[in-house]
């Protein structure tokens, strides 16, 4: 009691009247352990500890629905606009949870970090200044451009064990590298907790990676992942929490040791290791990832001015890790003295090779193997460590005379990083190696590149220490080959300028003619001295509440739209569907709603849904947004076809094929085809973040029963979707198909609705049925 009583920790330095809630976080699981009888896994304590009930709630992985009590929210730019204009809608006068905007998706990378953060803000004006009202009328911090990625700054201020985050964006996980449960959602979601409604999430699996061996040499724990990917692949993870356990998480117990080896670097696998592995657990479909607390938690938490929370963890030290004999689904296990550095790609992320392999397997497939530029950051590796090991990498390239023989850029993940590594010399050895350092912001990781070396069509290789490399998506080029690899990797890659270059085992020219081989980096994990903190650019939302503020947003803006109510259900079945389009293949967010210039129009749905499907494969033709419009029997853009179609009062359907949404958090994926008349979209498997936006929006996902009835639809088809009358929890819906030439097929759809989100069906969209509970 006297410990509790002193024990008043407050959850950031930007909030200190929220404090971190252990007792009630340990008196939780307590209470479903004793239910469940059985021991518990790490992701089980923290999720089952925000429980609304855990006396009464209903717990099975895979199968129930959990209502929890989140934490916080954390939104970044892009989706932060949509997410505002609903919570706006909602009525409510202030956000229920501490929560916070983050500005790091709207920075094109042109010519360099200041040149672009200028013209970005003067370019977004108007979208900054709505969020930045926005957040002072509803309570919401608000972190300026400039700031850094979102991921960064969570990590860095608001991430600690045990912690329940969501973050309107698919990458939130980076915060499970220091042991909070960070999930990604979409704008309707974060509404629900800002507006103090239970969050439901369907009860995870839990998928346990045990680890065991010491990282050494060029192996990262960016390897650990690109393995983990190869091995799952892009859906392994579907309705799963990763949760990393085993000896090598804690594997080596001082950052000293570094400066002290003889032999080949120890990597050490730290929370900023860490985070990238659960940042890019994403790229195979999990719900998040997670790692225990242990040492390396608490050193950081103290570095960034956080030590009470670390001593409060302690104290619960036993609450932030896994019961001993607790029960995963399944279990992969890698040995990290055998693992090999990797390189991911081209196209998917989960296309894993060894080092050593991927030139002779370029070589095969004929991808090219002249490294056009080499790009390191973004939010999965632009820790202090991870540019401290590039810059050791190129060290050595500048000792030797050399520079990159391919262009290279410099994302740093926040402007703490920015101002600590300009401090400690890092961006100047980067920048001397020839390196550009961008803006403290997502820039080509998500398609924010002006990029002019290449014309659109040309065929060409490009590697990353990013997530994410699907097609086209880093800068809008399909022909662009998009590999994945640590920043060290990349680094050397970048100077050597071909794809084939192992620097395990192969030689480099210096200026002078010698051959020299790359020594595997080294860098310390944490600067020596504190975290430079750069700049401030955290805005506090007002302490006398924002009841008198104002937000507008222009009638005539093409930016700003607020929301028009979706229409409810007319109580029926949906007759007569369409088929907009049949899908053929790999569809992601990124095929469904593109970013890059499109991310302007992510405050405006009308604007943005004139990118609707603009990426998908029709399999009527292989071509890409050229769909035959049923009712004229011309050939149109999709997105032109669907307004055609809603003008004419005739709903439509997509149907897709598998992991349909896979990747990115962005709703718009769901609010476009809502708003363009569709209702249903019927696939072979959902990626579960999609699969949730489209519930949330009043729309239809639904799965083939049997897969292959996918091929039985034909492009011209109209479907007609039977059983909603009697639309319950785990009962199949059927579907009737009318074919052009008279036939018909019928088959049975399943879904995953439970009764609430019927209700959300039903009522029109989640955020009308919250109105009608008002």
């Amino acid at each position: 009691a006297a410990f509790n009583a002193k024990a008043k920790v407050s959850m950031s330095r930007f909030e200190p009247s929220n404090y971190v809630s252990y007792e009630k976080l340990n008196e939780n699981v307590n209470i479903v352990r004793k239910r469940l009888n059985r021991p518990l896994t790490l992701s089980e304590k923290i999720v089952y500890g925000h429980l609304d009930d855990p006396v009464g709630q209903d717990i099975a992985r895979g199968h129930t629905y959990l209502r929890l009590r989140p934490d916080r929210v954390a939104m970044q730019d892009a989706t932060a606009q949509m997410a505002m204009l609903q919570f706006i809608s909602s009525g409510l006068p202030c956000v229920a949870v501490p929560s916070t905007i983050h500005c790091d998706h709207l920075i094109e990378a042109q010519i360099g970090g200041a040149k672009d953060l200028a013209r970005a803000k003067d370019i977004n004006a108007e979208v900054y200044n709505f969020l930045a009202s926005a957040g002072a009328k509803y309570g919401v911090g608000f972190w300026k451009p400039g700031s850094g990625i979102i991921h960064q700054i969570i990590l860095e201020n608001y991430a600690y064990p045990g912690v329940l985050l969501i973050g309107t964006d698919s990458h939130t996980p980076n915060g499970g590298g220091l042991g909070s449960i960070c999930i990604g959602v979409g704008g309707a979601d974060a509404v629900d907790v800002m507006a103090g409604i239970p969050w439901e999430l369907k009860c995870p699996k839990v998928i346990g990676v045990k680890l065991t061996g010491k990282l050494s040499g060029w192996t990262s724990p960016k390897d650990v992942i690109l393995k983990v990917a190869g091995i799952l692949t892009v859906k392994g993870g579907t309705g799963a929490i990763v949760e990393y356990h085993g000896p090598g998480v804690d594997s080596i117990s001082c950052t000293g040791l570094l400066h002290t080896l003889t032999t080949a670097a120890l990597c050490i696998l730290c929370v900023l290791g860490m985070a990238t592995i659960c940042n890019m657990g994403a790229e195979i479909g999990a719900t998040t990832s997670v790692f225990p607390y242990n040492h390396r938690m608490k050193t950081y938490l103290e570095k960034t001015g956080r030590g009470d929370i670390a001593s409060l963890a302690d104290h619960y030290a036993d609450l932030l890790v896994p019961d001993p004999g607790c029960e995963y689904d399944s279990i992969v296990e890698i040995n990290l003295d055998e693992l090999k550095p990797h390189i991911n790609g081209p196209f998917t992320p989960d296309l894993a090779h060894p080092m050593a392999d991927i030139g002779a397997t370029a070589a095969k497939n004929g991808w090219p193997l002249e490294v056009k530029v080499g790009l390191i950051g973004s939010c999965t590796n632009s820790s202090y460590e991870d540019m401290g090991r590039s810059a050791s990498v190129a060290k050595q390239a500048l000792d030797k005379g050399l520079k990159c023989k391919a262009a290279f850029t410099i994302t740093p993940g926040s402007e703490q990083i920015r101002a600590t590594i300009e401090r400690d010399g890092y961006s100047k050895i980067l920048g001397d190696v020839g390196g550009m350092v961008l803006a403290n912001a997502c820039g080509p990781c998500i398609g924010q590149w002006d990029r002019r070396d290449v014309k659109k069509g040309e065929k060409n290789t490009i590697v990353t220490s990013y997530n994410r490399n699907f097609t086209a998506r880093n800068d809008a080029n399909p022909a662009t080959h998009a590999f994945v690899a640590s920043p060290e990797i990349v680094t050397a890659l970048a100077i050597a300028g071909t794809l084939d270059f192992n620097p395990e085992v192969d030689y480099l020219t210096a200026a002078n003619g010698e051959k020299f081989k790359l020594e595997p980096p080294s860098a310390d994990e944490l600067p020596k001295l504190d975290f430079d903190p750069g700049q401030d650019t955290y805005q506090h939302p007002p302490a006398e509440g924002g009841s008198k503020l104002r937000v507008d947003v222009s009638p005539t803006s093409t930016r700003l739209q607020l929301l028009e109510p979706f229409d409810k259900w007319a109580g029926g079945d949906l007759e007569d569907l369409q088929v907009l389009i049949k899908v053929k293949g790999k569809c992601t967010t990124d095929h469904i709603s593109a970013a890059g210039p499109w991310l302007k129009f992510r405050g405006h749905l009308d604007n943005i849904s004139n990118n609707m499907l603009i990426g998908a494969v029709n399999i009527e033709n292989d071509g890409i947004n050229k769909i035959k419009n049923q009712l004229t029997g011309e050939y149109g853009g999709v997105p032109d076809v669907a307004r055609h179609y809603k003008a004419n009062g005739l709903s439509w359907v997509v149907v897709g094929d598998d992991n349909y949404g896979e990747g990115s958090s962005r709703e718009h994926a769901a609010l476009e085809p809502r708003h363009l008349g569709g209702r249903c979209i019927i696939v072979k498997s959902f990626a579960r973040i999609h699969e949730t936006n489209l519930k949330k929006q009043g729309m239809l996902p639904l799965t083939f029963q049997i897969p292959a009835d996918y091929d039985k639809i034909r492009p011209d088809d109209k479907i007609s979707i039977k059983g909603l009358a009697n639309f319950t929890p785990g009962k199949p819906l059927s579907a009737v198909v009318k074919h052009s030439d008279g036939s018909k097929d019928d088959f049975q759809l399943n879904h995953t609705f439970n009764e609430t989100q019927i209700e959300w069906f039903q009522a029109g969209s989640a955020l009308n049925r919250m109105k009608e509970l008002q």
